[in-house]
Formats: structure tokens, C-alpha cells, sequence
């Protein structure tokens, strides 16, 4: 099973969508999605409890040739960064199936089929080993997320829909791009082959590389000035779609800065590296006020992504290894807590059919249980101590103190802004005066919610009180990451 674990992660999802499209009826096929998830997130736990986290290298490696004649294999194994992101995206998958029990009520079929098909593909984004496939995966997603904004988004559905899409269409182009010219260089399309080339290629040739994959990376994460298409995609997105976007979505950018550009191109990652700090402490505090300015909760939640991603960059960026543990932790933390946002506001519109933040003042009162959630998700996400969220962020501002103590210190105005818009969301919700009728009477939270919101509460106290099991999974790959960098 262990040599096999990667594919079955990445083709059990697709062989489960495959019997949805069966299905007739819809109830049933709601719980088809949902145990068939769930599966798959017990299948994935061996990665966590298989993985020797001392250990350089890949592991559960499976590798055999597709396209012999082009050199594209199939190539798949995980390191201690990918390990936890697989991990991440088989939590929240039937965490989605679950917050969409009652909200999607039309083409359920379509929506959970495209669900599946999207674990399917991200999973094979981060276990990967050749180029090719990293490609068609990265490439695999984008179909399904952009049906699931412009069939069961919003009012505006379609442009933010084709709006992601052709955002990131444009990445992709440059992604290609570089992966032709890494195969002209080399005659592979090795990820492990690359990596150990990296540092011989010329200073000319690392830079238009690094160029290249920083341009589809920065569009993903996304990171400042390219993030305009994430609140449009937020705000227009079904829950679900929201979830598994800032849940797991936006870490292939993070995710790829650390697999290809900092390894294969560590000269110009060091070229570029304070331009990108400074593009990050600028996501920071822009992302932060944008928050702050917000009065629809799901734009909210969605500009304060962009401050947190902001963090993961410039810890990436800062080369230090207290910088880079922070950055993955932020990675992992940021797709539990703003989860956690999004389901929760997700919840509010069911009942209210609104996400103003005047509109929904008052609602915390009659729903004791949901306001506990909420106040839990919006201390982490404001990295309050005993969350999830504060190690992560307070190990990349460790790390870059080292590198720039004037960069470190402007990101404190981003810092009070995240305390300001997540206490003023909190206060407004739980214990404000609503500005129309009164929510009396409103229904707290059923047993399937406090069961979609329970596990990403564990994790928030868990990494918050206890995250060492986590960075020891991550050290070794960093630190080799850091000495690849190096050279």
C-alpha cells in the first residue's frame, strides 16, 4: 500500500466522481461524496504517520515512464512541505462536502463531482516529480474551480469566474514557459534532476526562469499587485468553493516559490529576494486595511488572505530557517483559520441571506455555539497567542528580524489592522445592534455544522499549543531547501 499511496490519493477521488455521475438520487449522492472524502482523508494519514521526518529526500516514491519518447515520466513522492499540504487538502475536502449539505441544492451531482475532481488534482500538484505532470495537474484544477464560482456563485458569477480564469491562464503560460526552457537546458523534466542542476545554470538564464515561475506563482498566492481577481473570486464563490480556494488553492503559489524557485534558481532568488520582501510587507498592511474597510464579511476574510500569504512570502524570502518553518506553518494555519472564516459566514447567509456586517449585527446572541467558533477562527486569524496562527507568524517575523529590521517593523501597521477588522467583525456579529428587524428566534448551529467546524477548532488550539509535531515534519526538507538555496 505504502508504494502505492500517492496514486491512490490522487485516483481515489476521481474513481469516486466517476461513481457520482451514477448517482440518481440527491441525497444519497451527498453521502457518497462525503464517505468517500472522508476515506480518503484516513487513507492519507499513513503519509503523516509513514513519513520519516529525518530523513533528506523524497519519500513514497513511485516512478515509471509515461511519454518515453518525450522523457515525461510518471513520477510522484512527497518531502516533509508536501506532506502536510496533502494532508490540509484531504481534511477540507469533506469538510466542503459537508458545509455545501444544504446550500447547494441544484446540479448537486455536477458540484460534487467537480469537488472530487479538484482533490484528485491538487494532491497530484504536491506530489509531483516531474514538470510535466506538476503542469497538468496545476492545469487540471482550474476547469473545475471555474465552474464551481460560475455555476453556483453569485450574482456576478461569470466575471469573477472568467476573471480567475484567464489570471490564471496567464500564469500558466509563463509556468510552460519555463518548463520548456528548464527541459532545453537540462533534457529533463526531473524535479529532483533540476534541483541539483539548479545552482549551475547561468546568472542570465536563473533570472528569466525565475521570472517566469514567479510571475504563475505570485498569481496564485496571490500576492500584491496581482490579487485583484481573489475578492471578486470570494465574494461570488459558493462556501465550498471559497473554502478549498483560500484553503488550499493559494499554497500551489507558496508551494511552488519553495519546490522550484528557491532550489532551482538560487541566484536569482537572492536577486529578487528584496523586491518580493518588499511586495510582501506591502500585501501586508494594503491587505490588512483593505479588511478593515470591508463590510461584506466574505471580502473581509478574502483581503485579509492576502495579508496572511503576505507573511509566507517574506518568510520564504527572508532564507532563514526560523523564516521558512514559519512561512509552511503559516501556509497550513492560513487554510484551517480562514476555512473556519468562510464556513462561518457561510452559515450566516443561510439564515440571513445577507454577509453585511450591519445586517448581520446582533446575530452572536441568539446563536451562542457559532459565536464561539467565530471568536475561536477570528483570534487565530488576528495570530492571537494559544492559536494556530501566532507561531507561524511569529517565526517569519523571527527569521526576517535577521534580514531587514525596518521591513520587520512595517509590517506591525498590517499587525494592529488584523486585530482591528477581526475584533470589529467579532463585536459587530456577537454583540452589535442590528440596523433591521432583530434576529430573534435565529437557529444556532445544527450537528452536521459544529461537526463541519470541530476538526479546524482542534487544529487551531493543537498547532497553537503544541506545533512542534508539525515543524519537526518540515525541519529536514527546509534546512535542505536553505543549503540548495545556498549554493
Amino acid at each position: 500500500m505504502k508504494e502505492h499511496l500517492l496514486s491512490v490519493l490522487i485516483f481515489a477521488p476521481l474513481a469516486a466522481a466517476a461513481v457520482a455521475v451514477a448517482i440518481p438520487n440527491e441525497r444519497l449522492l451527498r453521502w457518497w461524496a462525503l464517505v468517500s472524502s472522508l476515506a480518503i482523508a484516513v487513507v492519507s494519514v499513513p503519509l503523516y504517520t509513514g513519513y520519516v521526518a529525518t530523513q533528506t529526500g523524497f519519500q513514497f516514491i513511485e516512478h515509471c515512464s509515461w511519454i518515453p519518447s518525450l522523457k515525461i515520466d510518471y513520477h510522484l513522492g512527497v518531502d516533509g512541505i508536501s506532506v502536510l499540504l496533502i494532508l490540509l487538502t484531504t481534511l477540507i475536502t469533506p469538510l466542503c462536502v459537508l458545509c455545501s449539505w444544504k446550500y447547494i441544492s441544484k446540479r448537486v451531482k455536477e458540484f460534487m463531482v467537480c469537488l472530487l475532481v479538484m482533490e484528485s488534482a491538487m494532491v497530484g500538484v504536491f506530489s509531483a516529480l516531474d514538470l510535466v505532470l506538476f503542469f497538468v495537474f496545476w492545469e487540471a484544477m482550474l476547469i473545475p474551480m471555474a465552474l464551481l464560482i460560475g455555476i453556483w456563485g453569485g450574482p456576478r458569477k461569470i466575471y469573477a469566474a472568467l476573471k480567475f480564469f484567464i489570471y490564471t491562464m496567464a500564469g500558466s503560460v509563463m509556468l510552460l514557459v519555463a518548463i520548456i526552457a528548464l527541459r532545453l537546458q537540462v533534457g529533463s523534466f526531473s524535479i529532483p534532476d533540476l534541483m541539483a542542476a539548479g545552482p549551475g545554470f547561468g546568472h542570465g538564464f536563473q533570472l528569466w526562469i525565475f521570472a517566469a515561475f514567479a510571475l504563475s506563482f505570485a498569481i496564485k498566492v496571490p500576492m500584491f499587485p496581482f490579487h485583484t481577481w481573489l475578492p471578486d473570486a470570494h465574494v461570488e464563490a459558493p462556501t465550498a468553493g471559497s473554502v478549498i480556494l483560500a484553503s488550499v488553492l493559494l499554497k500551489m503559489g507558496t508551494y511552488g516559490f519553495l519546490r522550484f524557485c528557491l532550489p532551482i534558481t538560487p541566484y536569482a532568488a537572492h536577486y529578487f529576494a528584496p523586491a518580493i520582501l518588499v511586495m510582501s510587507v506591502v500585501a501586508i498592511i494594503y491587505g490588512g486595511f483593505a479588511a478593515l474597510g470591508q463590510s461584506d464579511m466574505k471580502k473581509l476574510v478574502a483581503y485579509s488572505s492576502v495579508a496572511h500569504m503576505g507573511f509566507a512570502t517574506f518568510g520564504i524570502f527572508s532564507f532563514t530557517q526560523s523564516g521558512l518553518e514559519g512561512a509552511t506553518l503559516v501556509m497550513i494555519n492560513h487554510g484551517v483559520t480562514t476555512g473556519a472564516l468562510f464556513i462561518c459566514v457561510g452559515i450566516l447567509y443561510e439564515r440571513l441571506h445577507t454577509r453585511d456586517l450591519a445586517l448581520a449585527a446582533g446575530v452572536g446572541k441568539f446563536m451562542p455555539i457559532f459565536s464561539v467558533f467565530l471568536g475561536l477562527a477570528c483570534l487565530s486569524s488576528m495570530a492571537f497567542p494559544g492559536t494556530n496562527s501566532f507561531i507561524g507568524e511569529f517565526l517569519v517575523l523571527a527569521g526576517g528580524f535577521s534580514v531587514s529590521k525596518v521591513l520587520v517593523a512595517c509590517t506591525i501597521p498590517g499587525i494592529v489592522a488584523a486585530a482591528a477588522y477581526n475584533l470589529r467583525m467579532l463585536q459587530k456579529v456577537c454583540y452589535g445592534t442590528p440596523d433591521n428587524p432583530d434576529h430573534t428566534g435565529t437557529a444556532d448551529l445544527n450537528v452536521r455544522e459544529i461537526l463541519t467546524l470541530t476538526p479546524l477548532a482542534v487544529f487551531i488550539l493543537w498547532i497553537g499549543f503544541q506545533p512542534q509535531p508539525f515543524i519537526d515534519v518540515m525541519r529536514t526538507s527546509l534546512a535542505h531547501v536553505l543549503t540548495q538555496v545556498a549554493q
